[in-house]
């Protein structure tokens, strides 16, 4: 039996932590000079203690609504204000963000770190209203270069550069394991959580969604607000007998979706203050900025083949 048999029946690997697997990707990154890797950090140790908090959350205390709501009307929970604070809080002792755009603030978060490079997107807890009923929520984040001068406060044009100026986007899943999934423009990584260890292993190198999948996810309380091609698709993936499945959380529902294959919905809704009707043709990355901040666009992304027919339902 060789040496190394040996040494891995006493002490099985482990695998790749987080840190070490940015620092051997670091080269790919187009910004190679460390900065981007220690913004990754700071959001992997926000996340951690988000983590712990959303596991102990109903010995804690820390549950319920705050009585206040976020910039999109939503009902702001305990868990939302305190996920926020941590990963402001991460991002500006970190040092490399010089400011964070978070979907519980109306205004951009100056960190005070007026040379840092770049600018930090997030909704700091994705589907709060699952917290108090335990059911699994998330984390997401766009991370971008600023355009705005170094050496003085980020400016709104560093946030509205559109979505393929990102350099850096993922998510962390808080469900039955704990997941960070993110590309740098380089493919898609998950990584899973070891509680007992307090680090993020490398469990998913290499991510592809299938071609095509047996799953359609939308809030089907809103038919009657849909436009109308949207209920043709969902009337058709219904004759074809696809299952629905809906968590109500982004990053859940994306997330199964990404690894079983399906399709998830945000339609555009018609008849309402504010509502839009699309064609369903646009690319999201290509979706142009406008002048605010929290802009909302309407999402339908997933399984290649399953977004292709939407496309061509709403163009006909």
């Amino acid at each position: 039996m060789s040496q190394t048999t040996t040494e891995n029946a006493l002490a099985t690997p482990v695998g790749i932590t987080l840190e070490r697997y940015i620092m051997r990707m670091q080269a790919e990154f187009p910004y190679a000079t460390g900065e981007l890797s220690q913004l990754l950090r700071d959001i992997t140790l926000a996340g951690k203690i988000v983590n712990r908090e959303v596991n102990r959350a109903g010995l804690s205390r820390i549950t319920g609504a705050m009585g206040e709501q976020n910039v999109q009307g939503e009902a702001q929970q305990k868990l939302d204000v305190e996920a926020n604070i941590r990963f402001i809080r991460a991002l500006t002792n970190g040092g490399e963000a010089c400011a964070v755009l978070s979907e519980e603030n109306e205004e951009i978060i100056q960190t005070g770190n007026d040379n840092g490079k770049y600018v930090v997107a997030i909704d700091p807890l994705d589907g709060s209203s699952n917290i108090d009923v335990n059911v699994s929520i998330g984390t997401i984040f766009g991370i971008y270069r600023r355009v705005s001068r170094i050496g003085g406060p980020a400016r709104k044009e560093d946030f509205l550069q559109g979505g393929r100026a990102q350099i850096a986007a993922g998510y962390i899943l808080y469900g039955s394991s704990t997941m960070l999934v993110n590309t740098t423009g380089h493919g898609v990584t998950g990584f899973t959580y070891e509680n007992s260890l307090g680090e993020f292993f490398l469990s998913h190198p290499d991510i592809k969604i299938p071609q095509h999948g047996p799953v359609f996810s939308c809030n089907e309380g809103n038919w009657f607000d849909y436009p109308e091609f949207v209920r043709t698709y969902l009337t058709t993936c219904k004759e074809r007998r696809l299952t629905a499945r809906y968590v109500g959380s982004l990053v859940a529902d994306y997330h199964r979706n990404l690894f079983t294959g399906g399709i998830y919905l945000y339609p555009p809704t018609v008849d309402k203050p504010g509502g839009m009707a699309v064609t369903g043709a646009d690319v999201v990355l290509d979706v142009p900025p406008t002048a605010d901040l929290h802009q909302r666009a309407p999402l339908f992304v997933g399984s290649a083949d399953l977004v292709k027919e939407l496309q061509a339902v709403a163009a006909a």
